[in-house]
């Protein structure tokens, strides 16, 4: 029997409108664009604004757009996953209400919270159920509102993250095209450097926890580079030892878009140039769960059939992790 693997046969991504430059914060906290940008490598960020607005709003539009892209009717969707670490509520789960909202039928939808690393762990879950046979169509979405958790009032996290989801559908592939290997892995002991303190069961919402401000994001900075560098380097460079590549064999790497020193340093790592590098960040910043998706949606036009793509990213938790694909469009 022919080996089934799990290919991307379509992604869409979808960016609110109203754009957060490094001007427009420099009017809020003792920052500048030449600070942030010599840092980061990011120029601006989209946000989305208005009441009620959840990170479900920008997913909905990314499935609906990658539905209609790839011809897709929705009741042939068997099952949509969600990465997001910025959910509408804790229950029910921002995949129930997408998959509502874009007329997927009564199956299965559920979030995955991994930080960072979201999509890729939502991505090889999702594998799992095509490469099974159990699954014809899986649609995997990474959405991030950070906007809602960012203390604006804290110069260095205020001027990382922005809004944004990206889609992609997952199908079986019988030409050995698609996910051919992943790596995830964690560390709890980091969690402290990178958290978002209240708001969970250990620290339900208070006054106390709101005076504190432990509803926005925490990061230790320089901790979370420390590691971020080698972890999302040395996944990267383990998938590609164990599939016999090399730089000349990658066509691109997909990072996780936090700080462009971070991209760079994987990147020399994989021996891969900068014109194999995806990179976003300059005009969306760190979209968490949704850069990746971003990513390959922005660059889809470079891409080819049979394309090898590594996908890295580090995350808080800490997670981090790697996927070789090759391209099915």
């Amino acid at each position: 029997m022919t080996k089934i693997t799990a290919a991307i046969t379509g992604v869409q991504g979808y960016v609110p409108e109203d754009i957060l430059t490094n001007a427009d914060l420099a009017k809020l906290v003792d920052t500048n664009d030449e600070w942030i940008t010599s840092r980061t490598g990011i120029k601006q960020r989209h946000i989305l604004k208005g009441e009620g607005k959840g990170t479900s709003v920008m997913a909905i539009e990314a499935v609906k757009g990658l539905l209609a892209k790839t011809n897709t009717n929705p009741e042939e969707i068997d099952l949509l996953i969600c990465a997001t670490i910025s959910p509408d509520h804790f229950f029910p789960a921002t995949a129930n209400i997408i998959a509502n909202a874009v007329g997927i039928p009564q199956v299965g939808s559920y979030d995955i919270a991994a930080a960072c690393s979201g999509f890729l762990n939502a991505l090889t879950t999702g594998a799992m159920f095509i490469e099974s046979g159990r699954y014809k169509k899986v649609v995997v979405v990474g959405a991030d509102k950070m906007s809602s958790i960012v203390d604006y009032t804290d110069r260095t996290t205020c001027v990382l993250f922005g809004d944004g989801a990206g889609a992609v559908l997952l199908e079986a592939n019988y030409e050995g095209l698609g996910i051919q290997d992943f790596i995830l892995k964690s560390d709890g002991a980091g969690a402290n450097h990178l958290i978002q303190k209240a708001g969970g069961s250990a620290y339900p919402p208070t006054h106390e926890t709101i005076d504190n401000r432990w509803h926005y994001i925490h990061q230790e900075g320089q901790a979370v580079f420390k590691f971020a560098v080698t972890r999302m380097a040395d996944v990267s460079a383990e998938i590609m030892e164990r599939n016999n590549l090399t730089g000349d064999d990658i066509s691109f790497l997909v990072p996780h878009q936090a700080n462009k020193r971070i991209i760079d340093a994987t990147a020399n790592r994989m021996g891969v140039g900068p014109e194999k590098v995806m990179m976003t960040i300059q005009k969306y910043g760190n979209t968490t769960a949704a850069t990746i998706p971003l990513c390959l949606w922005d660059y889809e036009s470079q891409l080819k059939k049979g394309d090898n793509l590594i996908l890295a990213a580090f995350g808080g938790g800490f997670t981090w992790g790697s996927i070789y694909l090759k391209w099915a469009i």
